[in-house]
């Protein structure tokens, strides 16, 4: 039990520690850099890739059979698309008829928020499961998902702070849609800890999100 609030707290930590770095370099300065998101992005990514191919994966093969771990890995593709699915038809920015530029920009700060905090639920579950592996696991994915989370942070509090949204606010914004990651992490842990099995099913799993992250990333790029 004392793991189990441990390997939340760390989530939850890391989870918006990103996020609110994001948050306030969006708040400070409000327009950053396209070649600082880009570095970030691609560190962040860089970071996924090493940690799937030389972390988790091998980790999961030790545990369990290369078909459990297959599996794994295609239903954390799947969870995270589905994400992505409900994000795009529920919470998808749509033409304005109001031509209240504030207005819009307010309205995409919270779309994205909303989006943030489903996106961030299967980051913590990557999280807990990864405890739940091996301290060095935990920490190697909690560290990545919070570069990877800062990009996120900056995009949701741009459009907040310009809809005039005061900084103070559009920073417990952005904490609030970080806490998804503990919620995640929690569980992550908790589904982790029945079995050896399901510690290799749930790193499996955190290896197909983060190859779909990766990849969704560089395709927006590109």
């Amino acid at each position: 039990m004392n793991s189990l609030i441990k390997t939340t707290l760390i989530g939850l930590f890391f989870g918006t520690f990103g996020t609110t770095i994001g948050g306030i370099i969006g708040v400070r300065f409000k327009k950053t850099s396209n070649k600082f998101l880009s570095f970030i992005l691609s560190f962040a990514s860089g970071l996924m890739s090493a940690i799937v191919c030389f972390e988790l994966i091998p980790e999961a093969l030790k545990i369990n059979s290369v078909f459990s771990v297959i599996v794994g890995i295609i239903l954390g593709i799947i969870m995270m698309i589905f994400c992505d699915i409900i994000v795009d038809k529920k919470f998808s920015s749509k033409k304005s008829t109001n031509k209240n530029i504030k207005s819009d920009l307010l309205k995409t700060g919270i779309i994205v928020s909303i989006g943030l905090a489903i996106h961030n639920f299967p980051e913590g579950l990557a999280i807990g499961s990864g405890f739940e592996a091996s301290l060095k696991l935990g920490l190697s994915l909690a560290i990545a998902i919070c570069f990877h989370d800062i990009p996120e942070g900056i995009s949701m509090a741009v459009p907040m702070k310009n809809g005039g949204i005061k900084s103070s606010k559009v920073i417990f914004y952005v904490i609030l849609s970080g806490v998804t990651t503990g919620i995640g992490a929690f569980f992550g842990s908790l589904i982790g800890g029945i079995s050896e099995a399901t510690i290799a099913i749930c790193l499996s799993f955190a290896a197909g999100a983060m190859i779909y992250i990766v990849s969704r990333r560089a395709y927006t790029r590109g």
